[in-house]
């Protein structure tokens, strides 16, 4: 939902909040080791330039480890000792400085370097617990070839406030995205219990409106254990048949899917119902919307992420004017286009971003 923080692809950490270092910040302290002898042989007189060998071991810390800060730091104040580049005046404690400079150099790198290494254990841990409450999506589900793009508003983390998941059951191929209240790790705990409301629903209900019930039950009951809280989510339901020529869809607070045929996206008349967790589904049960497919339809979810990404002049994302040009005949290329061109009309996305790509095969068995 709305108000979350700006976010940038997650893919494009920056060197300095843990991805590798760019070869440049490498390359930088033997280049100016390198530059500093040649500058001192080349020219016919002595130079007063010692104290930049100062700065190498520092350099180091930022991409190196101790082992090589500690034989850059060496390197530094053997130049500076040696006679034939002339560097270290009489009476001058440049190396001294060197010394201690280097020393110190060795122990930051150390720290930083065993702390990077825990950084990344305890990365790939969340990374793993994130996963295993959005896990990837199979190329396909029975009749259904399908096609999921995620990114969380929140730097660093994997999954936000936004979920979707396809599962095939008793009662056909079940298909769910939806939107939760909050954004980043604080609603991670909403996403995995209203996932496994769906998943077990998509076994047990015959129905998309009962599997829509199911999850507002879901949330009402995780609402009664804290009188303050006030959870909610909106979401789209889709449930197709067992040979895939018919999908029944129920939409709850949130619009309807795209349907792309024959080369045109048209959104499908919808009339959503009250958002999931406000104990309304029996009083105003949902409205279910059947919708013929045919062969080479292709049904696009998108979260508001993408429906309200503005450009500088204040400009909405055009999802149905942009999307036959983009559709190709493979799904997952399909939303990443649509992700690349959504960062190309706002390169600043301040929502989580979420597409689901459904490519129903009417009559093509499990």
């Amino acid at each position: 939902m709305r108000g979350r923080p700006a976010r940038r692809d997650p893919d494009r950490r920056g060197w300095l909040s843990g991805a590798p270092p760019p070869g440049w910040a490498r390359v930088l302290p033997s280049a100016l080791l390198a530059g500093v002898c040649a500058a001192e042989l080349i020219s016919p007189e002595p130079l007063d330039i010692g104290f930049l060998l100062g700065a190498i071991p520092p350099l180091a810390v930022l991409a190196h480890g101790p082992v090589a800060t500690a034989v850059l730091g060496a390197l530094a104040v053997l130049v500076l000792t040696v006679p034939v580049f002339d560097l270290n005046d009489p009476g001058s404690t440049d190396v001294l400085t060197v010394c201690f400079v280097s020393l110190l150099s060795v122990l930051l790198s150390y720290v930083r370097s065993s702390r990077d290494a825990q950084l990344v254990t305890e990365r790939a841990v969340a990374e793993a617990a994130q996963r295993a409450v959005v896990p990837p999506l199979p190329e396909r589900v029975g009749p259904v070839r399908c096609a999921g793009l995620y990114r969380a508003a929140q730097r660093g983390t994997l999954v936000g406030g936004d979920f979707f998941d396809v599962r095939a059951g008793p009662y056909g191929v079940r298909a769910v995205m939806g939107d939760v209240q909050g954004h980043g790790l604080s609603a991670v705990a909403t996403v995995a219990s209203l996932l496994g409301a769906f998943r077990e629903a998509a076994l047990d209900q015959p129905d998309p409106e009962a599997v829509a019930a199911r999850l507002d039950r879901r949330l009402a009951v995780d609402s009664a254990g804290d009188p303050h809280a006030e959870l909610f989510a909106t979401a789209v339901l889709l449930d197709f048949s067992a040979d895939a020529r018919v999908v029944r869809i129920v939409a709850c607070g949130q619009a309807g899917p795209l349907l792309l045929r024959d080369g045109r996206a048209v959104e499908l008349d919808v009339d959503p119902c009250t958002p999931l967790g406000l104990g309304l589904a029996e009083a105003a049960p949902p409205r279910v919307v059947s919708v013929p497919l045919r062969a080479g339809d292709r049904l696009f979810l998108a979260s508001d992420g993408v429906t309200e990404a503005r450009d500088a002049a204040g400009v909405f994302y055009p999802l149905a004017e942009r999307l036959p040009g983009l559709a190709g005949e493979d799904p997952v290329a399909l939303a990443e286009r649509v992700w690349t061109d959504l960062v190309r009309h706002c390169p600043d996305v301040q929502d989580d971003v979420t597409m689901l790509v459904l490519a129903p095969r009417p009559g093509d068995g499990p």
